[in-house]
């Protein structure tokens, strides 16, 4: 027994020595069970003795690449060439003492970030479900190569080096307590390609954009507009609106891990300030770009739903959206999910992330890996005419005036369209000069365009569309993509 308690105890030892040796260290990002961006130059990075070298070695090919530590910090970065998609694999890190991850996939990353219905959890919220989540997570499998990795919500007033996590494989387990609308963009995009998909979620309910721009952007590029004191004040009171503490707490530490692109979902917290949003939406894209290394990475986002916040009969939302829309002009490589289908009113998380996912995921699918079957974007407003004179649709004379609103579709034969024909779409307003708005029939022709009128308007000269803070819309074009909310008028002192 003495024998036995002495040779555990060696060794317990050695083990204890082997740790206490091993000088390289890694973020918690890199990892077992990690997904690295095929065909690229990934950035791998950590610390290690300062000034020693470090010898990195991956399995898939017999290159070693060798980086010296920083002799101060001993932090170190280097860049590796991936394959094609495939694994497992593993890498070995040493200085002299070896330190390996294993289980690594080669493939397809995206960063999701954003608040609460980018963080929504498959087990949903109070109240709140998520639709197809009892689904979802039992048809979770580690052999479906989809992997998570999401750091905790923390917020710090310094932009911090390492936070907690790590990359989970597929399994019921983890599906249920992940971000849906994540997991629901990486698996249909993982069933598509056939090739692993990995996410990196980090978001935070209730956040505000300005929360996740670093400090040095804020003042650079938004002078005087926030308040940094609490940045540095000796007992720091900061919550999810505080500037920058986001960014310190949950970005930096990831920064700069190699992705495809990025997935955008929040702006509740900032409906009230549309004119600054697309500024700030504008910079947020600029400042991620810049500090991941990935000028040309993907930026996809999704459009507020309808809720009646406060008011259904408000145009806070629909100024807000048009601000979200203004952004696809100042940002490069961008996209818009629209979701007028899929509010709820008196909730505002939609319980369908499925749809807002897969959406994301056309305009992956689009604009990224080359697959163009049909237009992924909505259809957007292009212009409209004043018809002076009565105009006969489907059989019916519409009297009086009315206006002819026309669309933006990049499609090509039939499906350059819009629609559905038949039905009366929903969502359409028309007003006169009174500036007041009435709500109208709407009814969609042949190709692009929709005649909107309405008896209590006479003499039309404006259309909003899904315009109001609570206000469905079901004009799609011909693949279900629904159409962008719209004003055609420029009359910004409504309240309602």
């Amino acid at each position: 027994m003495n024998d036995m308690r002495k040779l555990f105890v060696s060794a317990a030892f050695a083990f204890a020595t082997f740790c206490l040796s091993a000088k390289v260290e890694l973020p918690s990002v890199i990892g077992d069970n990690m997904v690295l961006q095929q065909q690229t130059s990934a950035a791998l990075w950590g610390k290690a003795s300062p000034g020693k070298t470090v010898t990195i070695s991956p399995s898939w090919t017999r290159e070693k690449y060798k980086v010296k530590a920083d002799p101060q910090t001993g932090k170190w970065m280097v860049r590796v060439g991936t394959p094609e998609a495939g694994g497992p694999y593993s890498i070995t890190f040493s200085d002299g003492e070896a330190l390996s991850v294993s289980n690594v996939l080669i493939g397809e990353v995206w960063y999701c970030s954003g608040q609460s219905n980018m963080y929504m959890r498959m087990c949903g919220y109070p109240s709140s479900p998520t639709g197809g989540a009892a689904d979802a997570v039992y048809s979770a499998k580690a052999s479906i190569p989809v992997r998570i990795y999401e750091p905790p919500c923390r917020m710090t007033v310094d932009p911090q080096y390492e936070c907690e996590g790590r990359w989970e494989e597929n399994t019921p387990d983890v599906v249920v307590r992940s971000s849906a609308l994540a997991w629901f963009f990486a698996t249909y995009l993982q069933g598509v390609l056939d090739v692993p998909v990995g996410v990196i979620v980090s978001s935070y309910g209730g956040s505000s954009i300005e929360s996740w721009l670093d400090r040095p952007t804020v003042e650079s590029r938004f002078p005087g507009e926030f308040d940094l004191s609490v940045l540095d004040a000796p007992n720091p009171m900061m919550d999810v609106n505080t500037p920058c503490a986001l960014y310190n707490g949950q970005v930096a530490a990831l920064e700069p891990y190699t992705f495809k692109g990025m997935l955008w979902y929040q702006g509740c917290t900032n409906r009230a300030r549309a004119e600054q949003y697309t500024r700030l939406q504008t910079v947020y894209a600029e400042m991620m770009r810049e500090k991941f290394q990935n000028p040309d990475a993907g930026f996809y986002f999704v459009q507020l739903s309808p809720f009646w916040c406060g008011d259904p009969e408000g145009f806070q939302t629909g100024y807000f959206l048009e601000a979200q829309q203004k952004t696809l002009k100042t940002i490069p490589h961008s996209g818009m999910v629209t979701t007028t289908d899929l509010g709820i009113f008196d909730n505002i998380h939609p319980i369908d992330k499925r749809t807002p996912a897969v959406r994301l995921a056309y305009l992956a699918l689009q604009n990224d890996y080359g697959i163009k079957p049909f237009d992924a974007t909505a259809p957007t407003y292009d212009h409209m005419v004043i018809n002076e004179t009565p105009v006969a649709r489907d059989n019916a004379a519409i009297s009086g005036k009315s206006i002819t609103v026309f669309f933006k579709t990049c499609n090509t034969g039939m499906a350059d369209s819009v629609g559905p024909r038949g039905e009366d779409l929903e969502g359409f307003e028309i007003a006169g000069a009174d500036r007041v708005f009435h709500k109208a029939h709407a009814m969609a022709g042949w190709g692009k365009d929709v005649i909107v009128w309405s008896d209590e308007v006479p003499e039309p000269v404006a259309v909003r569309y899904s315009f109001r803070n609570w206000a469905p819309g079901n004009l799609t074009n011909t693949f279900g993509i629904p159409a962008a909310p719209f004003r055609t008028d420029d009359w910004d002192d409504l309240e309602r």
